[in-house]
């Protein structure tokens, strides 16, 4: 597959081991940048997203999406495990979840920009899932850089797959390929975020903030992990 995220947040909270092992798979090991663990809300833009070789196909190639990650470690390499991604794309969502096993769920959603900033809205619509509300603005400030190897900014961002559970529970990892991410501080005013609540997450603290215009990416299918 081939897609691009654009006008993305990186909202990041520290949080407790405790509290987020109870909602990973036994064959992830919680992966932590000195000695804490983070889990992040990513509102974005999906755009051009179709298999390689085919042409974009209206709504389905492009959809807001805003998704719930915290990051892990399998088999001795570091990916993203999603809580949730939750996106205005109905045929998307249904297609995610049959052929990827991820948690993709139906949500009312809007990225608008207006004099340089975003004002975005994420409100999930999903049958027999706990509720989740994402209201705020966000921008960019300051210049875009690349992060360096060693800091928390690359940590959080440098990740080049995702692993998903099946319902047997069997794991599975899904390569990601791009360039390093054009990164850029960030201000945001979020004036509702529930997204963690079912999670029994509080995500009322200030986050750590970051901002990406704009990344081309290539996802590749899905391989079982051994042993997981």
């Amino acid at each position: 597959m081939r897609m691009r995220w654009e006008d993305l947040l990186f909202a990041h909270w520290a949080v407790d081991d405790e509290v987020l092992r109870r909602h990973l798979p036994a064959s992830l090991e919680i992966d932590t940048f000195q000695a804490q663990a983070y889990v992040g809300v990513v509102p974005f833009r999906m755009s051009d997203v179709a298999p390689r070789g085919v042409p974009a196909m209206g709504g389905l190639s492009r959809f807001p999406e805003l998704n719930v990650r915290t990051y892990v470690i399998a088999a001795g390499k570091p990916g993203v495990f999603f809580f949730s991604l939750d996106a205005a794309s109905r045929l998307a969502v249904r297609l995610a979840r049959r052929f990827f096993f991820l948690p993709y769920m139906d949500a009312e959603m809007s990225a608008d920009w207006s004099g340089g900033v975003c004002e975005y809205r994420c409100r999930r619509t999903h049958r027999d899932v706990p509720m989740a509300e994402f209201r705020g603005r966000y921008a960019p400030i300051g210049s875009t850089f690349h992060a360096h190897v060693g800091t928390l900014e690359h940590w959080l961002t440098a990740r080049y797959c995702l692993y998903v559970v099946n319902r047997r529970g069997e794991l599975f990892r899904g390569e990601i390929d791009h360039v390093p991410w054009p990164l850029q501080q960030a201000t945001a005013v979020i004036e509702a975020n529930t997204c963690g609540k079912w999670l029994g997450m509080d995500f009322s603290s200030e986050p750590h903030l970051l901002f990406a215009k704009s990344l081309d990416v290539r996802a590749w299918l899905l391989q079982r992990v051994a042993g997981g």
